[in-house]
């Protein structure tokens, strides 16, 4: 996802300094006018502003914080916007760090997936200093929909809020994917099912859209399972540390699992309904 979001700020007319452990895509970017940079220091050394977009809470750890990471070479001054989906524990620690070297860190993950980077039309849930997220909106409209680019509060809040959008896809997805096993097993054309569906109470943007990838057996990625997988683990993770219940995403964990195991890591998130449906013996 950070190679689209790249090239948005590249068009918009900002200078970039990338670097990836993904040469292709650092080539691509360089195409498109960025510079490339040997390192993680290297790309924050001449930087007032330093965006990373990564898989998981210990590949950021090490860019910010490991050798030749970011926070060797950051200027004072310097924001920091990690667009990642990490814990929100570690984002406070990082945040801290940031602070010590005189800069500051907003952390903004974002929902929409590789298609909402690609059409730069991504919602992004933003925690740390008010202030500097003004500063930071307009590079972040560059990316996102300006209008689905909201400020939730202090640090780490933009990674609650992101587990929180997780979590309600999870149950939304379980829900569609069960109507459509019964409405299949019962002998009713789920497609039907879905239609009336879309003008009722039951309509939402999951059945909408993954309810119809479900319907034509559609499961490119648009966000893989493994990285769904990887968000519901620091979804529990979070419920553990604030002493929340969380039964029916424990649930949906568990056919998230059924799915990587089946060897489905790689498909688009909405697949788990094909987890369902082999329950139901519903083809």
């Amino acid at each position: 996802m950070g190679k689209p979001m790249a090239k948005h700020l590249a068009a918009a007319g900002h200078r970039l300094i990338v670097h990836s452990r993904s040469k292709p895509a650092v080539d691509e970017l360089v195409s498109a006018g960025a510079t490339a940079a040997t390192s993680a220091a290297d790309a924050a050394a001449g930087a007032t502003i330093v965006i990373t977009m990564l898989p998981d809470t210990a590949d950021v750890e090490l860019v910010l914080a490991g050798a030749n990471g970011v926070l060797s070479a950051l200027q004072r001054g310097t924001t920091v916007i990690d667009m990642s989906s990490i814990s929100p524990v570690a984002t406070e620690k990082l945040a801290s760090l940031v602070a010590a070297k005189g800069g500051s860190m907003l952390d903004a993950p974002v929902s929409g997936g590789e298609i909402g980077a690609i059409n730069a039309s991504l919602s992004i849930m933003v925690g740390g200093d008010e202030s500097v997220f003004a500063k930071m909106k307009p590079i972040l409209a560059v990316m996102g929909n300006a209008e689905r680019i909201i400020y939730i509060g202090r640090s780490g809040a933009g990674q609650i809020c992101k587990i929180c959008n997780q979590v309600a896809i999870g149950g939304a997805l379980a829900g569609v994917s069960e109507a459509f096993a019964l409405a299949k097993k019962a002998g009713v054309d789920p497609a039907r099912v879905r239609q009336a569906l879309l003008g009722g109470f039951a309509a939402s943007r999951v059945l909408e859209v993954h309810g119809e990838r479900m319907l034509i057996d559609n499961y490119k990625p648009g966000f893989r399972t493994k990285l769904y997988q990887k968000d519901l683990r620091i979804a529990n993770e979070a419920a553990a540390a604030n002493s929340v219940a969380m039964p029916a995403t424990a649930l949906v964990t568990q056919l998230v699992n059924a799915l990587v195991a089946a060897g489905g890591a790689d498909l688009d998130y909405s697949a788990i309904g094909t987890v369902l449906f082999g329950m139901a013996g519903a083809k």
